[in-house]
């Protein structure tokens, strides 16, 4: 039952729906820090798939990238986030879900996990340039440890920037679009 004010206005309170942020960019593009910011700005709670890796499979990460074994970790961790982040959207809080999402299909099955929430999900899409994304990961790699398990060589680079599928105009409405050149 709603109850009234003595100016007859209701004193039940509309809350906003919450969302989950899809953030979406190729290697370099500089979604943690986008992620980083949303989160704050949007008093949202952030999922970093390279947080979780780093801290669940970092130290037995094998001294040669292996893509194999860095997707089947990937997925791993995503799994455990979506543990955490579903029921956090369905408790009402927004999220930012930093985790690259480099294909269509990867994005489909994260907008239909969403689909089953109470939440709404938001694409937000980096679209930068390869030289910028090139330069940013070669001075982020200077600043790192040599043994550091998020440092990208430039064969790693290539290789995962071969598999990034841009979103498709259908995918793109209603995202958020910060391009870089």
């Amino acid at each position: 039952m709603k109850s009234f004010r003595a100016d007859g206005t209701s004193s039940c309170k509309m809350r906003a729906m919450p969302t989950a942020h899809l953030i979406c960019g190729p290697t370099g593009a500089g979604k943690t820090g986008y992620a980083i910011a949303l989160a704050a700005r949007t008093r949202s709670v952030r999922f970093s798939v390279e947080q979780w890796l780093v801290a669940l499979f970092g130290e037995d990460k094998p001294p040669a990238f292996n893509l194999e074994w860095t997707l089947e970790r990937v997925a791993r961790c995503e799994s455990q986030i979506w543990v955490v982040a579903e029921p956090t959207l369905m408790a009402g809080t927004s999220v930012v879900l930093d985790l690259g999402l480099p294909s269509a299909d990867e994005r489909d099955r994260w907008r239909a996990r969403v689909a089953g929430t109470i939440a709404e999900s938001k694409l937000h899409y980096l679209d930068v340039s390869r030289q910028i994304r090139r330069a940013r990961v070669l001075e982020r790699n200077l600043s790192r440890a040599s043994n550091d398990p998020l440092a990208i060589s430039e064969t790693t680079f290539d290789r995962m920037d071969a598999r990034f599928e841009p979103p498709t105009d259908d995918e793109l409405y209603g995202a958020m679009i910060l391009c870089e050149e």
